[in-house]
């Protein structure tokens, strides 16, 4: 296992940090420079929770279109879209128990954030092509490269999620 290391101040801060936000069931956001290993801060707060025993789901939420997405997090039934042959279980049912961490979340639409809010907000999700929800119970660490105030500001970036995955909130320092 990868282990963060590092004497400088800030890290020996967000280290301390790591392990009192471990200690909450509360979302997370990460903040920091790309390439400076945030979905290690995620993994080790996982590592350090009573979800430990339970999936650590990584989603690169950049890489993935926003319909494509919605089927990866929410799962899909048989029919939904062409393509679909059977029903399918999404990530966020995967994680179930565990912590989902969603990287560049930033990236994703508005529309998506919406669904997203809900999942936070009520424990449910839907997957496409269903109207019964389901009841998930997963931990949500969230990051981003980009303060997310500027996306608030650009409004590309609901307010309410925003409130939402800012309860903890950790900065990774610069490398540099």
């Amino acid at each position: 296992t990868q282990k963060i290391i590092g004497e400088s101040t800030p890290i020996q801060q967000l280290i301390e940090m790591i392990q009192l936000v471990a200690a909450s069931e509360a979302t997370v956001l990460i903040q920091g420079e790309s390439g400076t290993g945030k979905e290690l801060v995620a993994r080790t707060i996982h590592a350090l929770s009573r979800r430990r025993s339970k999936p650590f789901v990584v989603v690169e939420c950049s890489s993935l279109p926003d319909t494509l997405l919605e089927s990866e997090l929410f799962g899909h039934v048989r029919g939904a879209f062409t393509g679909a042959v059977a029903d399918r279980k999404g990530l966020f049912e995967e994680a179930e128990g565990g912590t989902i961490f969603l990287d560049e979340i930033a990236d994703t639409t508005p529309a998506f954030q919406a669904r997203l809010l809900r999942v936070i907000q009520e424990g449910d999700i839907k997957p496409v092509g269903c109207n019964q929800a389901t009841n998930v119970n997963m931990r949500v660490i969230a990051a981003g490269n980009t303060p997310f105030e500027e996306f608030v500001n650009a409004k590309t970036f609901l307010t309410h999620l925003h409130y939402r995955l800012f309860v903890l909130h950790l900065t990774f320092p610069s490398l540099s």
